[in-house]
């Protein structure tokens, strides 16, 4: 199981240079979560989260302008059914939830969506927009939504272009830790 690890850094090494549309990569934006969830003493499965959390970006072959074509690219049910093949479900579910956090967020914080960025409040509406009391409630009943909440709080703060961060080797412990036995 652990030669998937060297397959993960293949898949970044590849595609290192794909744009997030925040004026980072997505592989300098996934880092950044990772900086900030082990700033706020985040457990490892959940810095794992952050490293991978949107590796159905690197994953589903679409071109890195899908939002601006009215193209939601479904980046976290890719990302999410294909970790799930090696992961736990610590590290899987909150990806397959990110989004979805997004959308309770701007549902129950008033100010949440004033402080999203343009290509987030883009792909919010190709998202669905935010959440209707009945799907607010039907989220915080799901299996590590919580967690999703923190991964989606980093994932805001993960668009600093030229941030300074370890990189993706530093989290080989956390990733295999989070690998299926």
């Amino acid at each position: 199981m652990s030669d998937i690890i060297d397959r993960i850094f293949d898949i970044w090494q590849r595609q290192s240079h794909l744009d997030y549309g925040e004026s980072v990569t997505t592989v300098e934006h996934m880092l950044q979560c990772a900086v900030f969830a082990e700033r706020d003493d985040a457990d490892e499965l959940l810095i794992a989260t952050t490293v991978l959390h949107d590796i159905g970006h690197l994953l589903h072959g679409l071109p890195e302008n899908i939002a601006d074509e009215g193209i939601d690219g479904l980046h976290e049910e890719v990302g999410a059914r294909w970790l799930a093949q090696y992961f736990l479900p610590a590290i899987s579910e909150p990806t397959r939830l990110h989004v979805p956090a997004k959308r309770y967020l701007c549902a129950v914080e008033p100010t949440y969506f004033e402080n999203l960025s343009p290509s987030s409040v883009q792909s919010l509406e190709l998202q669905g927009g935010p959440f209707p009391p009945d799907e607010v409630t039907a989220f915080e009943q799901l299996d590590h939504w919580q967690d999703a909440i923190r991964l989606r709080r980093y994932d805001d703060m993960g668009k600093i272009p030229g941030m300074a961060t370890p990189d993706l080797e530093h989290y080989r412990p956390h990733l295999i830790a989070g690998l299926c036995q």
